[in-house]
Order: structure tokens, then C-alpha cells, then sequence
């Protein structure tokens, strides 16, 4: 009889989707499928190429890894039941459940469990230069053994062992990201690339529809091995509906309107009709629309390219880029270009939601009109005087910000021209180091400060890595490999703040402000969780 049910449902989901009827979509079972709007598209369903929010998002409800990250993104078992870390950091050993079984697939055998053996080929398929994953990276410091082959090790089917050439301590959150999720080689080497596609994983929710740039369905796994902390199976859900309207303001409409249970983030087209500018709900809105509100590990900042050949006077003078910190008005630009959506940038890079924030420390970033005219009297410049216009690469969607940053400057008097860059011509030209004077954003791929510190890496110049000022600072590169390898959280930690404090003396980046994590659901939904990755989880959610 559950078997009857379960097709039963499904055939009715899909002769429902041959009439394009998405009211009777919903009249199904209105508690149970959970309907938003993914604007951007999806390109792939691939855990190889978890490189974007929206791929991450739907890969997440159809895949797992060997861990997982909670709200505060402290690393939680998944298909790893436990692990153990050796004394000299650089041997993890994970202890895998014996319950988790891939989605059925006609090209693998039926409730095929997972083993040991099928982590060891997800993941040297991730480092095949063949497939070309964006995630090669995450496997940086695995070791090799004699035969050149990865130290990914099966001793058996429930012991899985990785083996580092140095201790890292972020390992373990990096373990955490959707590149890391199993995958079954059968039905890998049956699609080959469309399994972009035709994904087969473990995760809370299966693969059952894909019309790219419409729709995208998932079914409940009725098999998923979670439990919750009453222990009730996981998910909740019987269905997940994704739609890819790209009109932003039409998302909004069918949101507010009811049709979609969420909204997944806030867009400039619609922020003021939904939220004040402190970053409260409206009140038309507050009856039927919950508004969810992370941190959110994304620092925005201006950036100054230090190499020499530029010869600008903020590349010779720190004291120009000091000035150009202290009169930028993080306060007023939070509250009324971003309604409250973010937090003032005042103790450096590093953003609020990473453990190793420093909260409680004077502010050394704050606005000081009378420090900026000082700097720059002391740089040479009394009132801007001899400065030349200096030119802000920027692109559209920032423009608003760019130009309040360009008034202030004004103030002081420095003239700023905005050279208004198409996104991928601006990524592509600070990739390559070939901006002066920069707007840019870094947003954490793990929950660790070093992630954030290697943009000034020296190691790390552009276009070989994110050092996209060519910052160079034998301490810092000094403090930076010692913490890379230092165990000791607090330890470690130290040594971030001194490498901060680098930075905020030298000032090769302005930072501006950490953004803000922001979902907006119906009333209807409970338990949508939020955290600093900004992570869509929904085995969790109820649809009342």
C-alpha cells in the first residue's frame, strides 16, 4: 500500500505538470511541496561543479558528504558517523554509517549502499583534469603517495582515511562543501557528462525533473538515513518545485502573492516596497511574510593594485588609501543604499559569522572626516591638492554604492571618476591584475579566517590566485604559513589578528561592509534554518 501511494503521487505530480497547471500543483497536497523561484538558473546538478549558489542550493537537497555544517557552522556528522584526526593534524579517519544507500537508478543496482570506495572515486574525480571541476583546489594539500596516486585509502568498506601533506586545520570544514558529496561511479560513467543532468546521490530529496529554464522537481527519499531530535525520518517534505523566472520583480509579485513559499534573497528592485530602511518588514507584509536574517561570511571592499607599474599615488602612498578608509561613511551607506542589509566593515577583512571575528575590539575603521584630511595634508596632498582624478572600476549593480563612496571622497578632496565595467570584463581584468582602483567582493567558500587572509598572500598574485592587489609583506607571509598549519584554535587565531593588523596598517583593501544573509518565506513554512554560508537546507521544513 505505501508503494501504491508513493507512485500514485508522483504520476500525479507529472500529469498535473503535462497540463501546466500549477494551481492544481499546489491543491495536491498543500502542506507538502515547497515552491520558489531560483532567478539566476541552474547550470548543473553536478557536485563537481557546486561552484555557484544556485547550483549549491539544489545540489545540497540531492547529495551528501562525509560531514555537514549546523547554523553556527560547526562541522556535524553525515554519512560519517565519527573521525579521528592524528596528533600531527595531517591523518583524517572517518568511521562511515553502514545505512546510507544511494537513490535507485536503472543503471546500478538496486539500494546500493555506500562504502568507503565510492568516497575514494568522487573525489579523485574531482581532481581529474578531464572533468575540469572548479573544486580541484579543495585537494590542494592531500598527499601523494609513491605511485603519485592521492591518499584517499579504503582499508575497508566503512573506513575512510585522508592523508594531508601538511596540517590544515579548515580541512575539515572544507569537507563540508557540495564538491565533497558521494557520488555512484556506475551511473558517473553511464552519463558521463550529463550526469549534470541524471544526478544520483543520497541526499534527503531525489532527482526526478529537469526542463532547463523552467522547472526542476525533487521527490522525497523516503529512504533518507537522518533522523530528527524526536527521531521522526527526514525530510518533512513530499516535493520540492523549483521555477527560473528570471525577472526579479515578477519573482517578487509571485511571491507576495502566495505562490512561492520563499524568496531566496532580496533584490534592489524590490527592496524598499518589502523592507524598511533599518531592515524591518513592512508592515503590509509582516502578517504573511517572515523575514529570515543571517551574517553572512561576504566582505565588499575596495581594493588598490600595489604594483609598481601602476605608479599611482595610492600604489606609493599608504597614507592616500588610509585617508580614503577613514572618509567613507560605513554607517549612512549601510542604512540607506542597503536598508540595514549588512553590517558596517570596521575591524578588517575577516567578516562577522567567522568564528575569529573580532566583535569587541576598538574600531579602528570607523568614520573620521578630520583623520582622513590629516592623512592626506601628511601624504602631500592638503585638501586633494596635486592628487589626480582617480579612476573606480565598478559594474552596475554597485553604482549607487560607488557613487556615495565618490561623493564623500569629494568632501576631502579627492575626484573620483567610476568606470563602469559589464561583470565578467571587470572579473575578468581584476583576475589579471589589470585594474588600478577596484570594487570587489570575497565571499568565504569555508568557514575559516584563511580564507579570507590568502587574498594577500603573496604566494597567491594574480592571475595564478586571489591576491588581486600584489600586496607583499614578508611578516604577513611569515604569520600566514605558521597559522595554515597551527592546530590550536586559539593559537591560530592570534595569528589572525596579527595579520590583520597588517593589513589595516598598510590598507591594500578599504573594507566597506559583510553582508547580510536574507530569505523571505510564507508564514505556512517552518524550520527553513540559516547560516553564515547563506546554506539551503530543507530536509528540515514543514509546510503547514
Amino acid at each position: 500500500m505505501k508503494n501504491y501511494k508513493k507512485y500514485f503521487f508522483i504520476g500525479l505530480i507529472f500529469s498535473l505538470l503535462a497540463c501546466n497547471s500549477d494551481g492544481l500543483i499546489n491543491e495536491i497536497d498543500n502542506k507538502k511541496i515547497f515552491i520558489y523561484n531560483e532567478s539566476n538558473g541552474i547550470s548543473s546538478l553536478d557536485p563537481a561543479f557546486a561552484s555557484n549558489f544556485e547550483n549549491i542550493s539544489a545540489i545540497n537537497q540531492i547529495f551528501n558528504g562525509l560531514v555537514q555544517l549546523d547554523e553556527k557552522l560547526d562541522v556535524k556528522p553525515c554519512i560519517a558517523k565519527s573521525w579521528e584526526i592524528s596528533e600531527n593534524g595531517k591523518k583524517y579517519t572517518f568511521n562511515l554509517r553502514k545505512d546510507v544507500f544511494f537513490h535507485e537508478s536503472a543503471h546500478m543496482k538496486k539500494s546500493k549502499r555506500v562504502t568507503s570506495n565510492d568516497f575514494v572515486y568522487s573525489f579523485n574525480r574531482i581532481l581529474d583534469p578531464e572533468i575540469a571541476s572548479p573544486g580541484i583546489w579543495i585537494f590542494r594539500d592531500v598527499a601523494k603517495n609513491d605511485k603519485g596516486e592521492y591518499a584517499f585509502l579504503a582499508p575497508n568498506d566503512s573506513t575512510f582515511i585522508i592523508e594531508l601533506n601538511h596540517p590544515f586545520p579548515p580541512f575539515l570544514s572544507i569537507l563540508s562543501m557540495q564538491y565533497c558529496s558521494v557520488v555512484p561511479k556506475e551511473v558517473v560513467e553511464n552519463f558521463g557528462k550529463d550526469f549534470r543532468s541524471n544526478p544520483i546521490g543520497t541526499g534527503p530529496f531525489y532527482f526526478k525533473f529537469w526542463k532547463e529554464g523552467e522547472k526542476l522537481i525533487l521527490l522525497k527519499n523516503e529512504n533518507y538515513f537522518e533522523l530528527d531530535s524526536n527521531n521522526n525520518k527526514l525530510p518533512y517534505l513530499d516535493a520540492i518545485n523549483i521555477y527560473f523566472i528570471k525577472d526579479r520583480f515578477t519573482e517578487f509579485l509571485e511571491f507576495t502573492g502566495g505562490k512561492f513559499d520563499m524568496m531566496p534573497s532580496l533584490d534592489a528592485s524590490y527592496k524598499d516596497e518589502i523592507i524598511t530602511q533599518k531592515g524591518d518588514i513592512k508592515s503590509q507584509y509582516s502578517n504573511n511574510i517572515t523575514l529570515l536574517v543571517s551574517p553572512f561570511i561576504k566582505t565588499d571592499y575596495l581594493g588598490f593594485m600595489l604594483d609598481g607599474n601602476f605608479n599611482t599615488p595610492f600604489s606609493k602612498n599608504k597614507k592616500v588609501r588610509k585617508a580614503i578608509a577613514f572618509a567613507i561613511n560605513r554607517d549612512e551607506m549601510v542604512m540607506f543604499l542597503r536598508n540595514n542589509m549588512g553590517y558596517s566593515a570596521k575591524t578588517g577583512i575577516v567578516p562577522k559569522g567567522v568564528q575569529s571575528f573580532r566583535e569587541d575590539i576598538d574600531l579602528p575603521l570607523v568614520y573620521n572626516i578630520q583623520m582622513a584630511k590629516k592623512l592626506l595634508e601628511e601624504a602631500g596632498f592638503p585638501n586633494g591638492k596635486g592628487l589626480p582624478t582617480i579612476k573606480l572600476s565598478i559594474t552596475p549593480s554597485y553604482l549607487d554604492l560607488c557613487e556615495f563612496i565618490q561623493f564623500q571622497l569629494k568632501q576631502i578632496g579627492i575626484n573620483v571618476d567610476l568606470e563602469v565595467l559589464p561583470p565578467a570584463i571587470h572579473n575578468q581584468k581584476s583576475a589579471k591584475g589589470e585594474l588600478a582602483f577596484f570594487r570587489k567582493s570575497w565571499m568565504g567558500d569555508y568557514a575559516d579566517a584563511e580564507n579570507f587572509l590568502s587574498l594577500f598572500y603573496s604566494g597567491n598574485f594574480c592571475p595564478k590566485g586571489p591576491n588581486y592587489t600584489h600586496f607583499k609583506n614578508e611578516k604577513f607571509d611569515n604569520l600566514y604559513e605558521k597559522a595554515k598549519i597551527t592546530i590550536d584554535d586559539s593559537l591560530r587565531f592570534q595569528l589572525y589578528y596579527e595579520m590583520e593588523d597588517i593589513l589595516l596598517e598598510e590598507m591594500p583593501v578599504i573594507p566597506i561592509y559583510y553582508d547580510k544573509a536574507v530569505k523571505f518565506t510564507q508564514k505556512r513554512i517552518n524550520g527553513l534554518k540559516m547560516n553564515s554560508l547563506n546554506l539551503l537546507n530543507l530536509k528540515t521544513v514543514r509546510k503547514n
